[in-house]
């Protein structure tokens, strides 16, 4: 164990009540919903959206959003060993939310409004993007406090020992690579990049220029994460995600470019559109 590792004995188990037990991670997760909520009503006017809009689709989203990332992390972490055990699939209390899967799910919700609203799914995109930038660095909280997320044994310096026996650590005197911290820096450094820039950005860019930053992380930061097995070329499977999410991504990136709407255009001149009004441009947003 490496001299000046860091010790966390902190109980992932916040309090109880009753017989339930509230664990961090869970309040992490409100705690940024709630903070993610703020900083999108903040943005809706920017974007030609309303709160009755914004109100209207969040809840679903949020909904299918855990719903997504459950499912791709049941994929990623032997699938068919849940269907033998259905009852686990639910017990998201013992771990197991892939973000991959959580963008994928609220991006079809918020599709499938815009779609049968008939209302602009580019701005709306970029809505759910700055949830997602806001709020994942709060989630990463609770990843660090119950040694949810990890990388190999280590002998640097920085190496997380977690040394409360419910944490998820395999092992309560080993260090690890803190791989949830550096998730964490990741998420820092888009926020960074990318919310100085949301407001002057034309719509669509933030959501596409979002996707681009959180897939070239992900392949990043997986060399140190040891939570998924090597499949492919040396890869995991969220690097493979990852990179042909990119790949997608780039190509709507160019298509959009090549058709005039670049990421520094001019804002839509039209008001928000309504019901009554039907207005549906997944490109341009207007």
């Amino acid at each position: 164990m490496p001299l000046l590792a860091i010790h966390i004995g902190i109980d992932p188990v916040a309090f109880h009540i009753g017989p339930a037990a509230v664990h961090w991670y869970g309040i992490g997760y409100v705690v940024a919903i709630a903070v993610a909520i703020f900083f999108c009503r903040r943005y809706l006017a920017n974007r030609g959206l309303t709160d009755e809009q914004f109100d209207t689709v969040v809840p679903l989203a949020i909904v299918a959003g855990f719903i997504g990332g459950r499912l791709y992390f049941l994929l990623q972490n032997d699938f068919f060993w849940y269907l033998r055990h259905p009852i686990e699939m639910l017990s998201v209390w013992n771990g197991g939310m892939a973000f991959f899967g959580a963008i994928l799910g609220g991006t079809l919700a918020v599709a499938v409004f815009a779609w049968r609203k008939r209302w602009p799914l580019a701005p709306m995109c970029d809505v759910a993007a700055m949830f997602a930038l806001m709020g994942q660095p709060i989630g990463r909280l609770g990843n660090i406090v119950n040694g949810g997320i990890l990388g190999a044994p280590t002998h640097l310096p920085w190496g997380f020992v977690y040394t409360n026996p419910n944490s998820f650590a395999p092992s309560n005197t080993t260090a690890y690579q803190p791989a949830a911290v550096y998730e964490l820096l990741c998420n820092l450094v888009l926020i960074a990049l990318l919310y100085p820039i949301r407001k002057r950005v034309a719509h669509g860019w933030l959501a596409m220029l979002y996707v681009a930053g959180y897939c070239i992380t992900q392949v990043i930061v997986f060399y140190w994460r040891e939570t998924e097995p090597v499949l492919a070329l040396g890869l995991k499977q969220a690097q493979l995600t990852a990179i042909a999410l990119l790949a997608v991504d780039i190509a709507l990136m160019a298509t959009v470019y090549l058709r005039g709407h670049k990421p520094f255009g001019p804002a839509p001149k039209t008001a928000a559109p309504s019901e009554a009004q039907p207005q549906f441009d997944v490109v341009a947003g207007r």
